[in-house]
């Protein structure tokens, strides 16, 4: 029995103080992002094309539109955002970076409220910074964890390392590839570790010495740890990523990627990790 006062599970409410906190943070990074040279864009809620961008199409609410073609609920942002300001707006509006303040839905009723930019000529460091600096100003410093995609994908495409082992972060199966060099790159975890490169192979060198520039060009305030082995389930992500995250609450989560040809750069922040943050500081 469903009762008139339920929500479905996975669902937001927000109401009174959080409503109240939901509102100042939004208002706070839209007004931080517009310094940094961001214009706003809210993207429809319905999309032809989501199911690119996800390694497993199941996790998108789908349905048809009047012609009978599928579409699905927005489960993520960066995808449609590249492509309204390059196919859509290009010739009208010359803005490169670009944020949305909306949610994102995916199956079967989850919700979850986000605060997001994309830099179409941006780098790494410039997206991390701009992450970083929100969750800044409203005092939050938790761990940043820097990774590379690349690593992964060439360790499957030439090593013989299952990419389904590294997903999971099954060291055994990992380590079976039988490389000497694997078990201190799943080791690392420092920067300290990144300081001398010469054990790996030449091209998990220079992705490992990737990750290290990037985390000298950030100056992060709070702690940095290297993960060069983390894999994101986004598809379009081709190199640095990044995420930041206290225990098991993630507050943002970006990095470069390439759609449709274009190499660019992304973040999203979790206003809803925000929101709880707040009111278990009674921050109003």
């Amino acid at each position: 029995m469903i009762f008139e006062h339920e929500i479905p599970s996975g669902s937001r409410l927000y109401f009174g103080e959080s409503a109240r906190i939901k509102r100042r943070i939004e208002a706070e990074a839209a007004a931080l992002l517009e310094e940094r040279g961001y214009s706003e864009m809210v993207t429809p809620l319905f999309s032809y094309h989501q199911h690119e961008s996800f390694d497993d199409p199941r996790e998108l609410v789908r349905l048809n539109d009047a012609a009978n073609h599928q579409v699905s609920l927005r489960a993520d942002s960066t995808a449609d955002v590249v492509r309204i300001a390059t196919k859509r707006l290009a010739r009208s509006d010359g803005s490169k970076k670009w944020f949305y303040i909306q949610p994102v839905y995916s199956y079967p009723t989850r919700e979850q409220y986000q605060i997001g930019g994309e830099d179409l000529e941006g780098d790494f460091v410039t997206v991390a910074s701009d992450a970083a600096a929100l969750l800044d100003r409203l005092g939050i410093r938790p761990t940043l964890q820097i990774a590379n995609i690349a690593i992964p994908r060439i360790l499957s495409e030439r090593y013989g390392v299952s990419l389904e082992e590294v997903k999971s972060m099954r060291i055994e199966g990992i380590l079976s590839a039988g490389h000497p060099w694997l078990e201190r790159l799943v080791r690392i975890h420092s920067l300290e570790d990144l300081e001398d490169l010469s054990d790996f192979p030449e091209e998990i060198a220079r992705e490992l010495e990737a990750i290290r520039e990037a985390a000298r060009g950030l100056d992060y305030a709070g702690e940095t740890v290297v993960s060069p082995l983390y894999y994101a389930k986004l598809r379009y992500y081709d190199a640095l990523i990044f995420r930041i995250f206290e225990g098991d609450t993630l507050y943002a989560t970006g990095g470069t990627y390439r759609i449709e040809g274009m190499q660019a750069s992304g973040f999203a922040v979790i206003t809803d990790a925000c929101i709880a943050e707040q009111l278990q500081k009674g921050d109003a």
